[in-house]
């Protein structure tokens, strides 16, 4: 859907990225705090194509943000997923502002172990 040309000049390039598959994974199971769910029905539900569930949700529960029994998958701790979103938000900003960090680079100044 088109977006009016206002919009593109004011907004960041974050902004207009939209939701990434875990932002949408994570807002599905969150609202739906009571229920644990296949990787199908998240995938209908988050709306994304069912391929891409299995790896995010991986990588969810890597960081503690989803649990797994079985084939069910929920939503993990309330805190620590706000507290994920919250950095995340940060993260964005500042980059938006600053822009983003150089992993290469901070590897060229970084101070071996002793």
């Amino acid at each position: 859907m088109p977006i009016d040309i206002e919009t593109f000049d004011e907004s960041s390039e974050t902004e207009l990225e939209g939701e990434t598959n875990a932002e949408r994974i994570i807002t599905f199971l969150a609202r739906n705090d009571d229920k644990a769910f296949t990787p199908s029905e998240i995938a209908d539900g988050a709306g994304i194509k069912r391929g891409s569930v299995s790896t995010v949700l991986s990588r969810l529960e890597d960081a503690n943000l989803v649990r797994h029994k079985g084939e069910y998958w929920a939503i993990g701790d309330m805190d620590r997923v706000r507290d994920a979103y919250d950095f995340h938000k940060t993260v964005q900003r500042l980059n938006d502002q600053y822009g983003e960090e150089d992993l290469e680079e901070w590897k060229e100044h970084a101070v071996e172990g002793e």
